[in-house]
């Protein structure tokens, strides 16, 4: 028998798209690096893979890749590329805090809106069915609105044959216990705002 791990049943390892989705979402290495516990140069390491392997020649490539794991839920489902563009309601909205701890208490005890789940430096509230989305850093004044679509890889063709561009392609940001995957891309509006879309894919 061949030692060492077998080979991943797909374009990229695991741990590659792990890295892939982060860079998607407009992390750098460090920030990668800090959210999902690796070294920065382990970071490197799966980037510098990833390109070797899809023959890409550097990140904003791979950026722009609307490449998706084969054991995603949104893999699994098929994609109707001439339906007609539908943006949903606001599904979620996000806001910069400059303590995380003391917002939770805050939007949770003080507002008493319903806490869904936190993890790491990220926190989620319910408003009303409009997820509340808050992360530690430096506080900015405008907030990003995630307008919910059923089909987030037709919904991206269809607004960058419009002439929207995106920052990256659809991307993985987290999979929840039960298996439900957040899929988001992000572009500006005219002033140089982000806006997004977003879809929720069932295992």
């Amino acid at each position: 028998m061949p030692r060492g791990r077998p080979r991943a049943p797909d374009l990229l390892t695991p741990a590659e798209w792990r890295v892939v989705e982060a860079l998607r979402h407009g992390m750098s290495s460090a920030e990668i690096a800090a959210r999902r516990g690796f070294s920065i140069n382990a970071v490197k390491f799966h980037v510098g893979n990833a390109l070797a392997k899809l023959g890409f020649r550097n990140r904003r490539q791979l950026r722009r890749w609307s490449g998706v794991a084969a054991a995603s839920a949104l893999a699994k489902t098929e994609t109707v590329m001439n339906a007609e563009l539908a943006l949903g309601p606001i599904g979620q909205i996000s806001r910069v805090v400059t303590d995380i701890a003391a917002a939770r208490l805050w939007y949770g005890e003080v507002l008493g809106l319903k806490h869904l789940y936190s993890f790491g430096d990220l926190a989620f509230f319910d408003c009303g069915g409009v997820r509340l989305y808050l992360s530690q850093g430096e506080a900015k004044p405008d907030a990003i609105l995630y307008f919910r679509v059923n089909d987030i890889r037709a919904a991206h063709q269809e607004l960058v044959q419009r002439g929207v561009v995106f920052a990256g392609a659809p991307h993985m940001v987290h999979r929840h216990e039960d298996g439900t995957e957040e899929w988001m891309a992000i572009f500006n509006d005219p002033d140089g705002r982000p806006l997004a879309i977003m879809q929720q894919a069932k295992p």
